[in-house]
């Protein structure tokens, strides 16, 4: 791609201001960067960063850095840094001879510290940790200077050099700018740029006794590689103030590196934190860091999903400047149409029925040629497939009480096997519990022309030789939380019982399964399409003894049929959401790429309307978003009429309503701007949670009707006392009695999967520390 051309339609506003930058001469050339702290394994969320990074550099002729933020010897281990490298080369990227680490620049960056203590710009603090957090204040009140802002120079240099000695303890002193206490944005109040650590780095030993704050080095990090666009996601919208800051403060001559922000990938039915992560890891909810069910890049290449299917959905999703959750069915449809052209056809039996044809020879063997690809697919191939008289079928495709429409095996009725003949079931063997054990079918042979009064065959199945079969063990992974936002905060508590929404069916382990023999000899990493069943992938400890496949994705959209959507809607409802999407998506790129400054490059009407905004306590991207619509500040300041919550409203306007709003705008609400307040005061007065909320929220778009209203005829009100909550515990209980012996066994984990279940059939009204009590008295 030429930097010179025109902008191309729907790109991106890191695109068009990175082109913008080459064209008006702010740069020779683009570098970007991957900064990665070793401190876990990369996922999913990374990726669209290092697709961003590594593609911006490749498009415009520069190049990319792979660094490694590594400023925390507390949690960084080599591990990390190889499974790193391992899965950014994995996605096909090459940082050729720029592999840089932090540590690599700690001399230089302590030298800057030196630097801005000589020049009045730092001091060594010695309060303690909780009177720093105490004396920062609150968004409402400024902070209270440290006693040891003022302290001589010499004396704060003096210190500081004693702390590199490693002459203190942990704790005993901090370096910190001198910036502003009364500064709106807290990260301005005097900010941490130095801590004591006597933990040996895993690169430099025992060299060092104090660490650089990322706030502190990252900034200065770009500026030593001569970084031209950092780009950062919405969360450190904030430290830019404090990126800026730093870089003038130690004498970083402009053009210099700038930040930019762009919102990170959160996906649904998945967590993201690399805390969160590890929790899962080290409290044994999955198995380790590559577990197929974990969002780690690692893990989805385990499961099966290729680098090709991750960039392709990287691009799909593009990059926008407002958060929002992608729905996981995109990833599994740009995985679902990679593997399509990738994955061979072979059969595959999960949970076998032995089925006899009685009139086929025992010693007969018909090799039947078997395609391994479809006719939509321009790729050739063949395998042979075994017919005998013993044969298997899954136990899903016979029926022996059959419902309206059946189209599979039943008592007195014909199917086809899939590649081979046609069957009709003659005799069901069952055992002495009624079990339906075996099947005893005749056949019609090939080649024969069907009489024209036959009965015309609805349905075909899979089947297997029993003798030439291969034993396997097969793991039917799915996703592994039942919420899309499994760790969405709750409004009371502060926190996320993400747990509480662990799926316990994610892993099903089919040790009975039986595979077709040209799979016997599958290796390590080979993709194949068992029919009907999904797409797989041949696991690391699979052997030509025992193949293990893990699936990769199903070969459509179940969760769709969960969520009790028709079939026959699924398509058109995901076209739907798809392209309000991305319509959604061009307007806050049009958005975004006119306002990409400061407050200031607005015009006087809207500049005054956005600092307006910003003095209520608004954060100034979301003052400026405000400010560039008319109706949409209209409507806000119509919002506070009835709540005067700033940011709560600001918060539900920007990132629940504009969602819902898809294309149309704001003046066709059916419902005036108070009525907002009204809903975020219910939710800020605890009457509602959150997700309630957003229920209310959606009915009002489609109908009008007031919050309070929507709130008593669905009964959406919280459910926080025991007489209310009483119903759905011992319903969940006495729908779970498994979970229930095991908890009691030992099994004490499964407590949050009792909490998340509950949550669920009180449709997120429960609150979820009221539930923990009473289920602990319960259980």
């Amino acid at each position: 791609m030429s930097p010179s051309r025109h902008p191309a339609e729907g790109e991106d506003f890191v695109r068009e201001m990175v082109r913008r930058d080459l064209e008006n001469g702010k740069y020779p050339s683009v570098v970007t960067r991957f900064p990665p702290e070793p401190n876990g394994y990369l996922h999913i969320g990374h990726a669209k960063s290092i697709c961003l990074n590594f593609g911006l550099a490749e498009e415009f002729a520069g190049r990319c850095h792979l660094r490694y933020d590594d400023t925390n010897p507390q949690t960084e281990d080599p591990e990390y840094v190889a499974a790193i490298q391992r899965d950014v080369a994995w996605l096909g990227f090459d940082w050729g001879e720029h592999l840089y680490f932090a540590s690599d620049y700690f001399e230089r960056l302590y030298a800057w510290a030196e630097q801005l203590v000589r020049g009045g710009l730092a001091y060594v603090d010695s309060s303690s940790e909780a009177e720093i957090r105490h004396r920062r204040g609150t968004i409402s009140e400024p902070g209270t200077p440290s006693p040891d802002r003022d302290r001589p120079i010499e004396e704060s240099l003096e210190l500081l050099r004693q702390m590199r000695r490693g002459e203190h303890e942990e704790g005993a002193h901090v370096l910190r700018a001198k910036i502003d206490m009364a500064a709106d944005n807290m990260l301005m109040r005097d900010p941490l740029l130095y801590r004591i650590r006597k933990t040996p780095h895993y690169r430099q030993g025992d060299a060092w006794s104090i660490y650089p704050m990322y706030d502190y080095a990252h900034c200065l990090e770009d500026a030593i590689e001569n970084i031209t666009h950092s780009l950062c996601t919405l969360e450190f919208e904030n430290n830019r103030e404090l990126y800026d800051w730093v870089l003038n403060a130690v004498g970083i001559e402009r053009p210099r590196t700038e930040q930019t922000e762009f919102a990170r990938l959160n996906l649904g039915y998945t967590v993201m934190s690399k805390r969160k992560l590890l929790r899962l890891v080290q409290e044994g909810h999955v198995d380790g860091w590559d577990d197929p069910r974990m969002p780690t890049l690692s893990g989805l290449r385990r499961r099966g999903v290729t680098p090709e299917a991750i960039r392709r959905f990287c691009d799909d999703i593009g990059v926008a400047k407002s958060h929002n959750v992608i729905d996981v069915a995109r990833l599994e449809h740009a995985v679902r149409d990679d593997l399509n052209h990738r994955a061979p056809r072979a059969l595959g039996v999960l949970d076998p029925l032995p089925l006899e044809l009685i009139d086929w020879p025992a010693d007969r063997v018909e090799w039947l040629d078997a395609p391994s690809w479809p006719h939509d697919v321009p790729r050739e191939g063949s395998r042979p497939l075994p017919l005998a008289r013993q044969l298997i079928i899954e136990r899903d495709d016979f029926s022996d009480d059959p419902p309206p429409d059946w189209h599979r095996l039943a008592p007195d009725r014909s199917v086809r096997l899939r590649h081979g003949v046609v069957v009709h079931c003659v005799e069901v063997v069952k055992d002495v519990a009624g079990r339906v054990v075996s099947l005893r079918c005749t056949h019609e042979p090939r080649g024969v022309e069907r009489p024209a009064d036959a009965p015309k065959i609805h349905g075909t199945i899979h089947w297997l030789s029993a003798e030439h079969s291969v034993s396997a063990d097969v793991r039917l992974y799915d996703r592994l939380f039942t919420v899309e936002q499994p760790d969405a905060v709750d409004p009371e508590t502060g926190e996320s019982d993400f747990l509480g929404h662990l799926n316990p069916t994610s892993l099903e382990v089919r040790t009975a399964a039986r595979l077709e023999p040209s799979l016997a000899d599958a290796a390590a990493g080979e993709h194949v399409q068992l029919e009907r069943q999904g797409y797989f992938v041949v696991d690391a400890s699979s052997t030509p003894e025992r193949p293990v496949l893990n699936r990769t994705v199903t070969l459509r959209d179940t969760w769709a049929k969960i969520a009790n959507l028709p079939e026959a809607h699924e398509a058109a409802e995901r076209a739907r959401r798809n392209a309000a999407e991305k319509a959604a998506f061009k307007a806050e790129q049009r958005r975004a790429s006119a306002e990409t400054g400061e407050v200031a490059d607005l015009d006087p009407e809207r500049q005054e309307i956005a600092q307006r905004f910003e003095a209520l306590g608004l954060q100034t991207q979301d003052a400026r978003l405000l400010a560039l619509d008319p109706a949409l500040a209209q409507f806000f300041e119509g919002a506070l009429q009835a709540h005067d919550a700033p940011k709560a409203v600001a918060n539900w306007l920007l990132n629940e309503l504009r969602g819902l709003l898809e294309t149309r705008p704001i003046g066709d609400l059916p419902f005036a701007p108070p009525a907002l307040g009204e809903l975020v005061a219910l939710v800020d007065g605890g009457e509602i949670t959150a997700a309630a909320g957003k229920t209310v929220l959606a009915e009002m778009v489609e109908t009008g009707s007031p919050p309070r209203e929507v709130v008593a005829r669905r009964g959406l009100a919280r459910l926080a006392d025991d007489e209310a909550l009483v119903p759905h515990v011992e319903a969940v209980l006495a729908s779970h009695p498994q979970q229930v012996e095991a908890y009691r066994g030992g099994k004490t984990a499964l407590l949050g999967f009792f909490v998340g279940q509950i949550m669920q059939r009180t449709r997120g009204q429960a609150d979820p520390q009221s539930v923990r009590a009473l289920l602990t008295k319960r259980l």
